[in-house]
């Protein structure tokens, strides 16, 4: 039995609208992210009406409308504040329409939409059947579903170390692609194709990966994590359980990314 996510809805909302005015400076492996997503799933053809689901603040929204041409496209997002930023990017633009709210409940028509792109944005849906089920009733008959997102061997490095200090749950916990693949199965997509790539980023100590995680949104929001205040002593012994396991001068941390296809 797969478990979904305990997710602080409300608190992932509030992360990422205070990200807006930090998260283009910081989301250097989202962006990269995102291109490669294309690149995989793009095949030269992308039909009609198209559906950005966690715009953020429009990288991916940008990249769409540069193959669009006069297609539709709607840059949606669960934060206003990202929402607002996507639309000052793009506000000379006729094809796109802008829409805050929820993907586990989509304010669309059944049947209204051609293809679904998500980049790095699934991972904090609360129940993952829901929105993929969303996704479903809003394709088209032959639509397609193609996104990016964390797999569960990212940031180990961080989990480990502050396993050494408590029993809370300090970073989130992401789907491996065998569920992620058991849960669109069940709910009758077909054609399903996944990538698995490993991504090593370098950071300068401790402290810089934990700002760069706070500068994109991506605070812990599990149900499990710890309520009070971390300490300046719980910190410290956190940085130190993690820097000795890396025995070099610099620090990395883990990013598993799962690209998938699928249709319906």
């Amino acid at each position: 039995m797969l478990i979904d996510a305990q997710l602080d809805k409300v608190k992932v909302k509030r992360s990422f609208s205070k990200a807006v005015h930090s998260y283009d400076e910081m989301a250097g492996l989202q962006r990269t992210v995102g291109l490669e997503l294309l690149q995989l799933y793009q095949e030269g053809n992308l039909s009609k009406t198209i559906l950005d689901i966690g715009c953020g603040t429009g990288f991916l929204t940008g990249e769409l409308l540069a193959l669009l041409g006069d297609k539709k496209l709607i840059a949606f997002d669960l934060a206003l504040p990202m929402v607002r930023e996507t639309q000052t990017k793009y506000k000379d633009s006729t094809t796109v329409r802008y829409l805050c709210g929820d993907a586990e409940q989509l304010p669309l028509k059944t049947a209204s939409i051609n293809q679904v792109f998500s980049n790095v944005a699934l991972q904090w849906c609360q129940n993952l059947a829901m929105v993929f089920g969303e996704i479903k009733r809003v394709l088209t008959p032959n639509g397609r579903l193609v996104f990016s997102t964390f797999g569960e061997q990212t940031l180990h490095e961080l989990k480990t170390a502050w396993a050494d200090v408590d029993d809370f749950t300090h970073v989130n916990n992401f789907y491996n692609a065998q569920q992620i693949k058991a849960r669109l199965t069940a709910l009758g997509y077909t054609d399903i194709s996944t990538k698995t790539v490993i991504y090593k980023s370098s950071y300068e100590s401790v402290m810089a990966l934990m700002r760069e995680l706070k500068g994109i949104g991506a605070h812990n929001v599990t149900a499990g994590r710890n309520l009070n205040m971390t300490t300046k002593a719980q910190l410290q012994q956190m940085i130190r359980s993690y820097e000795m396991r890396m025995k070099m001068v610099r620090i990395y941390a883990t990013f598993e990314i799962i690209y998938v296809c699928a249709k319906i």
